[in-house]
């Protein structure tokens, strides 16, 4: 399988909050991610990073 897990940085740690990604999404001010469930969730924040190999969507949360 190729869905990603994704996870919130805030101080420099990480949380993961949705396994089997398979959408990421732009949303008006934040991220949509879907899970190959249909579970949704919107975060107030922007992609991070990429972790492509390892299957990982790193999102921060905006400030404010």
């Amino acid at each position: 399988m190729c869905e990603a897990n994704a996870y919130i940085i805030e101080n420099d740690t990480e949380t993961l909050i949705m396994e089997a990604v398979d959408k990421v999404e732009p949303d008006e001010g934040g991220i949509r991610i879907v899970s190959i469930f249909g579970e949704q969730k919107f975060i107030k924040g922007y992609i991070h990073s990429l972790g492509l190999v390892d299957h990982k969507v790193y999102i921060k949360k905006a400030d404010g």
